[in-house]
């Protein structure tokens, strides 16, 4: 049994500050993306995870661990699974595959083992496993608060005609040190007036009005951003950003081929080209 489990980008990133917990409020906009991993089921006498990337974690370090244990202490079902990941997003690349992994497979037991949950109770659930983990379960466009965990949902309309050119670069960053270096320089430069009223302002898209708090840090400590950045602008995206605390970087298109020609023009990447899943 195959399902496939979408990545996403921000489209802008907000650090507002650090919670008492040690988390961090943020906001965002999330765009799920047609660029997946794929999840494979198989019943078994033990549950295990297996991956076709060896880097890939396959014990409680992995979110689909924690996913399967917290729905069988609900479920105490009679049926075991085991699950292969075909892992296609890159590790430490922004795009959240690994919370995206964590969120099809509650939607997936949630099925099997005839648990009958609604997707509110899913995100409630998910909400113990990753930050990013509740976008997922109903994915699409979303408003993105908190420390993840209060989600709108945004017409994804502005975004859908648009051809999302992904740029990997040969170095992931690790998030929790992004977090902190962002802490320890105090760059908190959040403006209310944006991001938080994207849903009445969504008619009159205007590119400036996203930022990504981490990418100037980010830039500093891995000068390639930036250099990629410049090049998607030049080969004509008309918006380009870091997804999440990085590594990948995104460029939006208007046009399919300008895409296609950019990926070719920047062949000393890895890329892939994609769409935003809209429902």
């Amino acid at each position: 049994m195959k399902y496939i489990s979408n990545s996403k980008i921000n489209l802008g990133l907000k650090i507002l500050n650090k919670r008492d917990d040690n988390f961090h409020n943020l906001e965002s906009l999330f765009i799920e993306l047609k660029f997946h991993d794929i999840l494979i089921f198989e019943k078994s006498k033990n549950f295990k995870i297996s991956s076709n990337v060896k880097e890939v974690p396959t014990d409680n370090n992995n979110l689909i661990y924690k996913s399967y244990q917290i729905l069988k202490k609900i479920c105490k079902p009679s049926i075991e699974y085991s699950i292969h990941i075909e892992k296609n997003i890159p590790i430490g690349s922004g795009l959240g595959g690994g919370s995206s992994n964590a969120a099809k497979t509650l939607c997936v037991l949630n099925k099997l083992w005839s648990a009958n949950l609604s997707n509110n109770e899913l995100i409630n659930i998910s909400k113990g496993i990753g930050s990013d983990v509740p976008f997922f379960i109903n994915g699409s466009t979303q408003l993105v608060k908190g420390k993840g965990d209060i989600l709108t949902k945004v017409d994804g309309n502005f975004i859908k005609d648009y051809t999302i050119l992904l740029v990997f670069p040969r170095f992931s960053v690790n998030t929790k040190w992004a977090f902190t270096e962002l802490s320890k320089q105090k760059k908190y430069l959040f403006d209310n007036n944006t991001i938080n009223k994207f849903p009445t302002l969504s008619k009159t898209l205007d590119w400036k009005f996203f930022k990504n708090d981490f990418e100037e840090m980010i830039n500093q400590a891995y000068p390639e951003i930036g250099i990629i950045k410049s090049k998607l602008i030049n080969l004509g995206a008309c918006y380009s950003s870091l997804s999440g605390s990085g590594s990948t970087m995104f460029g939006v298109f208007e046009d399919y081929k300008k895409a296609v020609c950019a990926s070719k023009s920047i062949s000393k990447y890895v890329t892939a080209i994609t769409e935003p899943h809209i429902i």
